[in-house]
């Protein structure tokens, strides 16, 4: 690392590592991703990969609580841009339908698949996001005038239920193509919303 960089050089570079794994993680999996991979993507040398994240242990943890204040910061923006239950979940999944149109999966989903291979600290970040998608799903859900339950006991239920399908079918959609994820998510909103 250039001991003259400044700490904006050094933010800058930590960024730049962060958004190539997001990239390549999003598209190839955690496990198979390497400081090496990151370091030819950015024209960097490994050691300098490491000097900004010590272990992929805290690259993973790094990154995925970027994610996931992301992910807290469009969904505060829905809800308040947002009136019915049915525009906020729309909302919400064309968030998921741009991860497809840019190639990629949710990244969370994509690391949930190695829960067993991922450190600790990467596992807790990943399960801290699903619990903040259905802790929030299930709030807007209970909160709104025109929620239908489809038949379920609970909101929760119904925010378990329609998380479990925005990912399941990210993969089972995935090679027809964003429009048809859309088309199937829709229908289950058509389901929730009145």
């Amino acid at each position: 690392m250039d001991p003259h960089a400044t700490e904006t050089d050094r933010a800058s570079t930590a960024t730049r590592i962060l958004d190539a794994a997001q990239a390549q993680i999003q598209r190839r999996g955690y496990n198979a991703v390497s400081y090496g991979d990151l370091a030819d993507a950015l024209d960097l040398t490994t050691a300098a990969v490491h000097y900004h994240f010590s272990s992929k242990a805290d690259l993973g943890k790094a990154l995925v609580a970027r994610y996931r204040q992301a992910n807290a910061d469009a969904r505060a923006a829905i809800q308040e841009e947002e009136e019915t239950l049915r525009g906020q979940l729309e909302r919400y999944v064309e968030g998921y339908v741009g991860i497809l149109e840019s190639g990629g999966l949710c990244l969370c989903g994509v690391l949930a698949a190695d829960d067993e291979t991922l450190p600790a600290p990467v596992r807790r970040e990943v399960r801290g996001f699903f619990a903040d998608q259905e802790d929030w799903l299930a709030e807007i859900i209970a909160d709104a005038d025109d929620a239908e339950l489809a038949g379920h006991d609970a909101p929760r239920e119904v925010a378990e239920l329609l998380l479990a399908t925005i990912e399941g079918a990210m993969l089972t959609t995935r090679h027809r193509g964003p429009d048809a994820y859309r088309t199937l998510l829709r229908r289950f909103i058509d389901t929730v919303a009145s």
